[in-house]
This record gives structure tokens, sequence and C-alpha cells, in this order.
């Protein structure tokens, strides 16, 4: 009884393996890049033409992109821009989709993924920076530019700092001079107002009685 058993078993998983080993179909909506991992800051793989068919390995449960191969590359490509056959109908791959047309929802395992699939590739050897995520190197990406932003504010805030004092040093200078000029203008001006005083005094006979009581 048990190896009837065994046997019925046996009979039943050959026939399950081909259809769990054996990818779904679908095809390119876009001329869409296939890439290295799911997120368009992955590395392109290759460029898939519009129309062209695909084999769908599985799908991530929290992201819409899937695992595909294209003319014996393999990469990822967002569900947005693949389609199939289900009901006679084209959909896009989404996840209420996912069983009905056979297709798992997988993990990316970074390294497992790349070794297998991209040693060749020029990008495998910055391997240990995409390790991290494109989210990591994205995050980079913008403290180095907030870093290189807040040194820019603080090279012109410096060069302004600058300016300030230079203008303060010549205004000084400025007013310094204008100062000088007043001063000697002025004095240039009294002096000439005493000659005019002096030359405006008549010159008294002092036989005259008038000139004197003047």
């Amino acid at each position: 009884m048990k190896n009837a058993f065994f046997r019925a078993a046996a009979v039943c998983a050959l026939f399950l393996i081909p259809a769990v080993a054996e990818a779904a179909g679908g095809f390119a909506t876009a001329n869409v890049n296939m890439r290295s991992g799911p997120s368009t800051r992955y590395p392109a793989v290759t460029v898939i033409p519009a129309g062209e068919s695909v084999e769908i390995h599985g799908c991530l449960a929290d992201l819409p992109w899937c695992d595909v191969s294209f003319y014996g590359g393999r990469g990822w490509v967002a569900g947005r821009y693949v389609q199939a056959v289900y009901r006679s109908n084209r959909v896009y791959l989404e996840p209420e989709y996912y069983r009905p047309l056979g297709i798992p929802t997988v993990v990316f395992q970074f390294d497992r993924y790349w070794d297998r699939n991209y040693r060749g590739r020029d990008f495998y050897r910055d391997r240990d920076r995409w390790r991290r995520g494109p989210d990591w190197a994205e995050e980079r990406d913008r403290r180095d530019w907030q870093r290189r932003e807040w040194e820019r504010r603080q090279v012109s805030e410096e060069r302004r700092e600058w300016d300030r004092d230079r203008d303060d040093a010549q205004w000084d200078e400025f007013d310094a001079n204008y100062r000088g000029v007043r001063r000697r203008e002025g004095e240039r001006l009294l002096r000439d107002a005493g000659r005019d005083e002096i030359r405006r005094v008549p010159e008294c006979d002092f036989n005259d009685v008038s000139c004197e009581n003047d």
C-alpha cells in the first residue's frame, strides 16, 4: 500500500516539475531597459525592443518588478512595461495576475543573482557599491550634494564677508579723504573770508574824526 502511494506521488511530481520550472511568457510594450536589479538605478543590461517576447521567472511581492530572460540574458523589468495574455486579454504584470498566470513571487538576492548572471559585465567590478542598494547610492549622492552645497555656501559667505570688509575699509578711506578735503576746503574758505574782511576794512586817516568813530 505504501509503495503504491509513493509511486503515485512520484508520478504526480514528474507531471508537476515541468509546470513549475517553465517560465511564463510575456512581451515588452515599449523599448525598455532590462536592468541588473529591481530599480531604475541599477545598471542596464540591455534594451528590450517593443513587442519582443520575454520569459517571466517571477515577480517581487512588494515592488512591481519582474525577473525576466531575453535572448539568453537575465534581468529585471518594471511590470508596467510587460504584458501577458490572460483569458484572451492582454494584461500588465500586476500582483492580481501572478497566481492565475503561474508567476511565482520571488526575492532579489543580490550576490547570488549577480554572481550567476553578471560576472562578465563591466559593472560587476562595482558590485560592492551596488550590493548596498540603489537607495543607499542615492542617499550617498544626496549627502555628497549637500556637503558640496554647504561648502559652496561657506565660500560664498566668506567671499561676501571679505567684500563687506573691503567695502567698509574703502568707505572709511574715502570718508577720511573726504573729511580731509572738506577740512582743507573749509580752512581755505576761512582764510579767504579773513582776507576779504581785511580787504574790506577801509584805510583810515587818523586825522579824520569820522573814520575813527567807525
